[in-house]
């Protein structure tokens, strides 16, 4: 059985989360709802808040016409996204980001021709922190965005500059089918969170993080699903100066779900085949100007191959303000692969096939609660048809202080 047939059959049943069903109508009208509320409590020992971001999206492309050569190529969308805050005393507090979201709305979405309404749940924790002279701790549990790399807790709107996400946190592969419910692919590192503990140490110009969880950032498992697996991500960064950070980390652990058991060789587990990334990132921003990036390396041990897949992603993206109500911004990513060795034999073609992904957009804000983002991506895939990846985009995002009531 080969990786990206692995991939391939896992995308037909992989979905983190997601419910189609009435609910989520009853959910946006419970948090539109609570936007209209304004009462203050930042200050309080003891509170609750409601922020919301609501974004609305076009998207003009070709993709969905792989799954439906009749598909149109015009797509609308919308997004809400709801961060509920609970704060316990001046040490504890709760967390969560929930979505609620058409499809197509994110760009790698506009693959599959059907349209749906989903909700995610992106993180729900638990946390303690506390800060003394220039040391500061935190520890959360529950589920968590992956402590590797830079971006993902990026995924508000509003923080990220452009409308797409870089390579490192999109589908290795998309293969929809109208048959088969809903099919996501698989990402090197999700932005959908996952089951974790977590500790933090902040000291002076130092960071540094600690993250357990019971899946692979690869292959994410819910609280109650099979396959799950003791792991661990780490990181750190030093900021060398104000607005000029570099940082390190890396993942490792099993990766395979317990489902391909019975095709393994007698004696071995999928115990017996980590994955393990490395990765590196910078951020740097000066006046009008700012810029970051990653450098990352995935190795997936896999049965049967003489060799261990290895991917290697790197982006740069740069922000500048032409304006104090408009901006400029760019990200340029690569991703490629090496060739799998069958019994000595390697094959003809990458793991996967390799991509350049090329990304433009300008942004105006009409004050400080609200930013409209339109843009274009170049594609460009190995042994795929360019024309039918590129993407024209326009988002609209609002944000609302929403809920927000003292208790104490």
């Amino acid at each position: 059985m080969s990786l990206r047939r692995w991939v391939r059959d896992r995308s037909q049943s992989h979905a983190i989360e997601t419910i189609r069903s009435p609910l989520w109508t009853l959910s946006l009208a419970l948090l539109i709802a609570a936007s209209c509320a304004n009462l203050a409590a930042q200050d309080a020992q003891y509170g609750v808040a409601l922020p919301l971001t609501i974004s609305g999206g076009f998207l003009d492309t070709q993709r969905a016409r792989y799954d439906d050569p009749s598909a149109p190529r015009d797509f609308v969308g919308f997004r809400l996204l709801a961060t509920p805050e609970v704060k316990l005393g001046s040490h504890w507090f709760g967390y969560g980001a929930l979505q609620v979201r058409s499809t197509p709305y994110f760009y790698q979405d506009a693959y599959d021709s059907r349209r749906t309404v989903d909700f995610d749940v992106l993180q729900c924790f638990a946390g303690y922190s506390r800060t003394w002279n220039h040391t500061s701790i935190l520890a959360k549990a529950g589920k968590l965005a992956s402590a590797f790399g830079s971006f993902p807790l990026r995924y508000d709107d509003m923080v990220n500059p452009l409308l797409d996400q870089p390579l490192p946190y999109n589908y290795l592969l998309y293969q929809p089918s109208q048959a088969s419910g809903a099919n996501y692919g698989l990402t090197p590192v999700t932005i959908y969170g996952l089951p974790a503990a977590e500790f933090d140490l902040t000291w002076s110009h130092l960071d540094t993080r600690f993250q357990f969880t019971t899946s692979n950032p690869y292959n994410p498992r819910d609280f109650f699903q099979s396959g799950q697996h003791p792991q661990w991500t780490a990181g750190a960064g030093y900021t060398i100066r104000q607005g000029f950070r570099v940082g390190v980390s890396a993942y490792r652990g099993p990766w395979l779900v317990g489902s391909v058991s019975s095709l393994l060789p007698a004696g071995v587990s999928v115990s017996n085949f980590p994955s393990s990334a490395l990765g590196f990132d910078v951020q740097w921003a000066r006046g009008r100007w700012s810029a970051g990036g990653e450098w990352d390396r995935f190795v997936f041990d896999f049965p049967g191959l003489s060799n261990a897949p290895t991917l290697t992603f790197g982006y740069v993206e740069a922000k500048v303000i032409i304006h104090p109500r408009w901006y400029a911004a760019a990200r340029l990513n690569h991703q490629t692969d090496n060739h799998a060795i069958f019994g000595g034999v390697e094959s003809p073609t990458t793991v996967f096939p390799n991509r350049q992904y090329y990304e433009a957009a300008v942004g105006f804000r009409p004050d400080h609660f609200q930013l409209l983002k339109v843009g274009y991506e170049w594609t460009y895939i190995q042994n795929g048809e360019t024309n039918h990846d590129n993407v024209f985009g326009v988002q609209f995002v609002t944000t609302f202080n929403g809920l927000s009531h003292a208790l104490k």
